[in-house]
């Protein structure tokens, strides 16, 4: 019989403890947010992220990408939830709007920012796993909407280099 995990009350929102089973609500989940990448609930439990594959929703404002343009080894799936955004995919824009689905395909390259009047909600989900490379190619159009590495390279750690790691919890975005 699997456990159910434990939920602690934080001044910030709800907290997953332990590993386990567990049912939380958007709202009352703890969130976590980038001045230059928007804001994002955090279901994962701070030990640890899920092993299987990475859930949760972000919410940008109109310009704000939700990270640098990129390609993942493994698949990653997005739901416009609220509002809209631009879509770069493979040197394209496409704008998204409300209940518009984006399948990545594993070596797809892409990123997404807020767009439209207000503020964009995205359901993201991707695949994890041993052996799951990323890729941050150096893109104009990318760069037009501050996600681009600066650089070519593999290490997110230069791909994010001038934006710094500086992340904060924060009350639930929820809803929007």
């Amino acid at each position: 019989m699997t456990e159910e995990a434990r939920i602690e009350q934080t001044d910030e929102g709800a907290v997953v403890t332990s590993p386990g089973w567990f049912v939380i609500n958007l709202a009352d989940t703890v969130w976590e947010r980038h001045e230059r990448a928007g804001t994002w609930s955090a279901f994962e439990p701070p030990s640890g992220e899920f092993e299987q594959y990475g859930i949760g929703v972000h919410v940008l404002e109109p310009g704000q990408p939700n990270g640098r343009y990129h390609s993942e080894s493994f698949q990653e799936d997005f739901l416009v939830l609220a509002g809209e955004c631009t879509l770069i995919v493979e040197g394209e824009e496409r704008r998204l709007k409300q209940w518009d689905f984006f399948h990545a395909s594993p070596g797809t390259h892409h990123i997404r920012v807020g767009a439209g009047d207000g503020p964009c909600a995205i359901l993201m989900a991707g695949a994890r796993g041993e052996g799951n490379k990323i890729h941050y190619p150096r893109s104009e159009l990318a760069a037009r909407y501050d996600a681009s590495s600066p650089e070519d390279t593999s290490d997110s750690k230069v791909a994010y280099s001038d934006w710094g790691r500086k992340f904060e919890r924060v009350r639930s975005a929820w809803p929007i």
